[in-house]
């Protein structure tokens, strides 16, 4: 089996890609750091699957292009694709720059869409694959001060609502993770004690539940908060 993941070096990416090759899955990973993208390989090295790196920029569309075809040479069959790449930019709408909404809609939407249509179709030709998108409960509330952050991923939750609906007839799944607040770098330096966090690993066991349910079964979203926070 083969999987394809977006930003794949750390956090909820990396939680992911050792999960899956821990489990069989052979795996294609992009991230911006050539430097992040060797550490990973570091970490993957004991599962004994084939790993195949790509340095790439997900918020620019030639580089994602460029990271599937590259993909499509290694791996004739996809079987999974997690769009996980992402980015969380504070501010207030009214004041922001407008390339801070920007960077957020390439990264958080474009990226995604790109992927999806080019993995699906592939999906599509073979009658089989799943696609997971790394949503946020941003998706369906508005976060104070991140009204950029909420919007994009909102139209990242409808993204994946749209392409589950037409590739369902040809025997492909969509699902869409909302992850609540998740012990990831973007918490660096909180007061937060670790274990009030959706940890990264969470996810990841989510994500290959999911894949092990039977093979008529899609679900369709699935949001992990922490208990407390």
């Amino acid at each position: 089996m083969n999987a394809i993941i977006t930003a794949g070096t750390k956090g909820i990416g990396k939680a992911i890609a050792i999960k899956l090759a821990e489990n069989g899955y052979d795996l294609a990973v992009c991230a911006r750091n050539r430097a992040s993208l060797d550490q990973l390989y570091e970490s993957l090295r004991h599962t004994g699957r084939k790993v195949f790196l790509h340095e790439a920029d997900c918020s620019v569309k030639a580089d994602v292009y460029r990271f599937c075809e590259a993909v499509q040479k290694q791996m004739p069959v996809a079987d999974v694709l997690v769009n996980n790449a992402g980015t969380y930019i504070p501010g207030v709408m009214l004041d922001e720059a407008d390339d801070q909404f920007e960077t957020q809609l390439n990264l958080n939407l474009n990226a995604a869409y790109y992927t999806s249509k080019f993995f699906g179709k592939m999906m599509r030709t073979q009658q089989s694959g799943h696609i997971f998108n790394i949503c946020s409960v941003a998706s369906k509330q508005i976060v104070e001060n991140a009204g950029g952050y909420s919007v994009t991923k909102a139209a990242l939750l409808s993204l994946n609502h749209v392409f589950r609906e037409e590739l369902s007839k040809y025997n492909v799944k969509v699902t869409a993770v909302l992850p609540g607040s998740t012990l990831t770098s973007s918490w660096e330096g909180t007061t937060i004690p670790a274990g009030r966090f959706v940890q990264p690993e969470d996810i990841a066991n989510a994500i290959y539940t999911i894949l092990n349910l039977s093979s008529g079964v899609n679900v369709d979203e699935i949001t992990i908060k922490p208990v407390q926070f």
